[in-house]
């Protein structure tokens, strides 16, 4: 650089000389030609001609001229931006606060959907799928939530598999891969360690033993997983994630080799995973690892059924071998799942079924939290790019007003002779500057929204968002780019009002002027008003989004579920985690329940398999009367505590509720499956004869059930329903474990929300609950959170060691579940209100400039007598032309956009009338208040002034 400067001023020295001598030579040959020294000088430099040109002329030859005429351009701009501190100050501001929601929003993007899994390699990388024109006939499905899945029904698809056919991948599918692996949630888990117990909570997973060895993954301390902690016989083994290393064991060197407590199941640290890696699935952090081999000795509800073969539960990645085609590999393992879906010991699927794999990458193959936010995401970063618009829009305006104070000097380079391409390239730079000014601006104000993002995510849950944005270098390279591209955008449009100047009346008029032609009957149609109509009408887009949002919050808010979820407590318990039988949990179930119900202030408390508006639900099959046999119904699923209705003040509409005989009998009912099933498996695996067949299909009595309203209407409408049995219970290996017929209907209850508010009502079945982890529920008189404390008292009395997780009111659970949408609606309404002042402050600027513009107009109306009144409802009628186009532009606008925000609404249309209305009469009211100012300034226009401009 330093190098190009120093040939750049010796070059430009000897120019300088070389002119000089040319210059001395000729008057010295004049002087001696008789001439007197100043008329040889005047001669010399008449016929030389401009000096300036001429080394402009020998510049072009260095090939310079374009990197000076840039710099000279950037100087000049820079100083018009000094010169003009206002301008500058209002346009920085408004780009920055465009740009700079752009910013934070595609920040949140780059998070959720761009940024790289931390793995190593992680393009040979894929997750194994299957599609189906029909799901197949597995007895047992378990998703975790990996990949988006639809397992019931044609065009089935999903990304579980067996531990069988993951094994025959191993053993037959190999060939195109390096390294293969299956994982799989391994649920709640209580950790302890030195006296100190904490719920890892879906926090731990079961892998395979080459799970780490196939990412790459490598430890921050001690080693990781490996084949042969994979065994039945291998020892129990436990990685921490470099999280929970640091907070709950302080990241302490030597936990290596130390023991921990697992669900009571005793377990050593082998090491912890390096800091850049949390988890495959996008938005999740994982805290534990345990073998695959483990998971059922940490499982009171292991049930050995999951090693067949129609059992799918667990997710395989696979690595590529270098060199390896993806499409040859995918073609190799469709073939294996096709041989094992149509021949392998139990066939799940037909031919016309058409069972294939599909390999994706890890990108796009799992969904993890994207299928929750992918959705809100592009509609704000749709919402934060017409904001940006809007702004341009304003900025477009403020220089079109501020050209008609540069026509002058615009006109005056025109007539030195500048090129238009070289106003044109001055101007733009022009713009450039400031749009750079406000993209800088704006990624300290993106840093400013992301805190703000984090700040509103954590009030709505506290868990705060699933992803952590921040700015990098491509969030930058974006902010450079929406920069560079706002800068043509706005300065484009005054830019080129700027080429059509009229020389001479340009050169005569002063800065009240306007050197433009006018047509007349149409003056309404220029530049200034065209981006006041498209700032209304962009801001409608906006309001009316924004609107439909809350409103969809709103309706959700004061939904009613079906139960009073005033003055409700919840928390779970699950006593197998400590090693509780099942006949010792139903006798800890029913003391702890009377201990709550008992407390002082409680009015009712019982309990369920899962809370009421939890997020989990369980849906099952069973044989309605009158169906072809061939056809399977479906109901949600819910065993319950005795007085559960009583306390969800769920209405009785038929019938009884649950005796203490029902949950006897349902117990009985459940050791019997259990008991029968492990005996028939036996048998049949060692290949028992047709009577042991027979013995293992013995009936056992049906399980008294209440079923809802819903329930009744779709299954049962013109029958009565109390007393009958609905399908036939038989406990044989041959039965879909997902089924449970069987039930004698003895009670219809209201129809109530089972796990999302969202979520259409299901006909739904309620059984005593027998066993296993439930949610108590307790109905207080007061605030129940002052209860929180006796509850854990409650508990510790009849056991210091169980733990209770997920302590929350029915509200804080409402709130859970509303906080995505809470986001949305107050994201949404930020915008909102941004594009309104954007709007106003526009409105505002482009008006004034109009009246600035009809100057002379109005002058001529006041001379020829019109009122103040006149000249007022003059520019309020312009104004509220504009507004009104602009609105109705707007309208037709919304109504094409508002159907990317279909699968964000609830209870409203995407054409909702009154959104659209109460919309446009606030841009309307807005457009008024900014047109009435500039009105008043018109109506002070003195006509002797106004005239000595022509």
């Amino acid at each position: 650089m330093s190098f190009s400067w120093w040939r750049k001023s010796k070059r430009e020295e000897e120019l300088r000389e070389e002119v000089r001598e040319h210059l001395e030579m000729a008057k010295q040959d004049r002087v001696e030609r008789g001439e007197s020294a100043k008329e040889a000088e005047r001669a010399v430099r008449r016929e030389f001609g401009n000096v300036e040109l001429v080394k402009e002329t020998a510049r072009d030859q260095w090939r310079w001229k374009w990197a000076t005429e840039i710099a000279e351009d950037v100087r000049f701009g820079l100083r018009m931006m000094r010169k003009n501190p206002g301008f500058t100050s209002v346009a920085v501001l408004t780009l920055a606060l465009g740009i700079g929601a752009n910013t934070a929003i595609f920040s949140l993007i780059d998070a959720a959907f761009l940024r790289g899994i931390p793995v190593r390699d992680g393009n040979r990388l894929v997750l194994f799928q299957w599609k189906a024109q029909k799901s197949p006939g597995f007895e047992q499905y378990m998703g975790s939530g990996y990949c988006i899945s639809k397992v019931r029904g044609a065009d089935a698809h999903g990304c579980s598999f067996s531990v069988p056919f993951f094994n025959e991948l191993q053993k037959q599918g190999g060939s195109g891969f390096s390294g293969l692996a299956a994982f799989t949630n391994a649920g709640v888990i209580d950790l302890a360690f030195d006296k100190s117990a904490t719920i890892v909570n879906e926090g731990t997973q079961a892998v395979s033993g080459d799970y780490f060895e196939t990412l790459g993954i490598k430890p921050e301390l001690g080693r990781l997983l490996n084949a042969a902690d994979d065994t039945p016989d291998g020892a129990n083994v436990v990685v921490l994630s470099y999280k929970l290393w640091r907070t709950n064991f302080a990241s302490n060197p030597s936990i290596v080799g130390q023991t921990v407590r697992i669900n009571k199941v005793p377990c050593v640290v082998v090491g912890v995973t390096e800091k850049e890696f949390t988890s495959l699935n996008p938005g999740e952090e994982l805290e534990m690892w345990v073998p695959l081999s483990l998971r059922p000795r940490l499982s009171e509800h292991w049930d050995s059924r999951e090693r067949d073969s129609r059992a799918w539960w667990v997710a395989v990645v696979g690595k590529l071998q270098g060199g390896a085609s993806q499409s040859q590999a995918e073609a190799e393992t469709s073939m294996l799942f096709y041989n094992a879906m149509l021949h392998g010991d139990k066939p799940m699927s037909k031919a016309a079924d058409k069972p294939a794999m599909v390999l994706a990458g890890l990108q796009e193959g799992f969904a993890g939290n994207r299928r929750d936010y992918g959705t809100p995401l592009q509609v704000m970063m749709l919402a934060v790019g017409i904001v940006l618009l809007i702004a341009c829009a304003n900025v477009a305006g403020l220089m079109l007003s501020r050209a008609a104070a540069r026509q002058r000097e615009i006109a005056v380079r025109f007539a030195l002779g500048a090129t238009r391409g070289r106003i044109l390239r001055q101007l733009l730079t022009e713009s450039l500057l400031l749009s750079i000014a406000g993209g800088t601006a704006g990624v300290v104000l993106a840093s400013w929204c992301l805190v703000l993002i984090g700040s509103f995510a954590r009030a709505v849950t506290d868990d705060g968002l699933p992803f952590h944005p921040a700015i990098n270098l491509k969030v930058l390279l974006f902010t450079g780019a929406v920069s560079i591209v706002a800068g043509m955008i706005f300065g484009m449009v005054p830019t080129l009002m700027r080429m059509k100047l009229n020389l001479v009346p340009a050169l005569k008029e002063g800065v009240g002027g306007s050197a433009q032609t006018r047509r007349p009957g149409r003056e309404w149609l220029n530049a200034g008003n065209g981006l006041v109509v498209a700032q209304i009408a962009l801001s409608i887009v906006v309001l009316a989004g924004a609107g439909l949002l809350v409103r969809t919050l709103q309706n959700l808010r004061h939904l009613s579920p079906g139960f009073d979820t005033r003055n409700v407590l919840t928390f779970s318990v699950d006593p197998t985690l400590i090693g509780y039988k099942r006949a010792d949990i139903d006798n800890l179930y029913r003391e702890l329940n009377s201990q709550l119900a008992g407390m002082p202030g409680v009015v009712s408390a019982s309990y369920s398999w899962q809370a009421l508006l939890g997020g989990g639900w369980f849906q099952t099959g069973f044989h309605a009367d009158g169906t072809p046999k061939e056809q399977q119904s479906t109901a949600d699923f819910l065993p319950i505590g005795p007085n559960f209705f009583h306390a969800m003040r769920i209405p009785l509409l038929g019938g009884r509720e649950f005796l203490p005989e029902d949950f006897a009998q349902a117990e009985i009912a459940a050791q019997a499956d259990i008991e029968r099933f492990e005996r028939a498996a036996a048998k049949l695996k060692g290949g028992a004869s047709a009577e042991t067949k027979a013995e293992a299909s013995v009936e056992v009595p049906p399980i008294p059930a209440l079923v809802n309203r819903t329930f009744v209407r779709r299954y049962f409408p013109n029958g009565d329903l109390l007393g009958r049995v609905v399908g036939k219970r038989a406990a044989i290996p041959e039965k879909s474990i997902s089924e449970q017929p069987g039930w004698r209907i003895v009670g219809i209850v209201g129809d109530a929300k089972y796990d999302s508010l969202r979520r259409e009502i299901e006909p739904t079945v309620y059984i005593p609950n027998s066993a296993g982890s439930v949610s108590f529920v307790l109905r207080t008189e007061t605030d129940p959170e002052k209860f929180v404390p006796q509850v854990r008292a409650a508990v510790n009395r009849l056991d210091s060691n169980l733990p209770i997780f997920e302590v929350h009111t029915e509200s804080q659970q409402i709130d859970q579940q509303l906080a995505k949408e809470e986001l949305v609606a107050r994201l949404s309404s930020v915008f909102g209100g941004l594009a309104l002042v954007l709007a106003c402050v526009g409105l505002y600027g482009l008006v004034s400039y109009e009246v600035a513009r009809q100057t002379r107009e109005i002058g001529i109306r006041a001379a020829l007598g019109a009122a103040r009144g006149d000249v007022l409802r003059l520019v309020l009628t312009q104004g509220m032309r504009l507004a009104l186009v602009g609105t109705v532009f707007g309208v037709g606008l919304g109504l094409m956009l508002m159907r990317y925000l279909k699968d964000l609404l609830y209870g409203v249309k995407t054409a909702d009338p009154t959104t659209f209305v109460v919309a446009a009469v606030l841009l309307l009211t807005v457009t008024l208040l900014a047109s009435y100012v500039p009105a008043q300034r018109a109506m002070k226009v003195d006509p002797v002034v106004a005239l000595r401009y022509e």
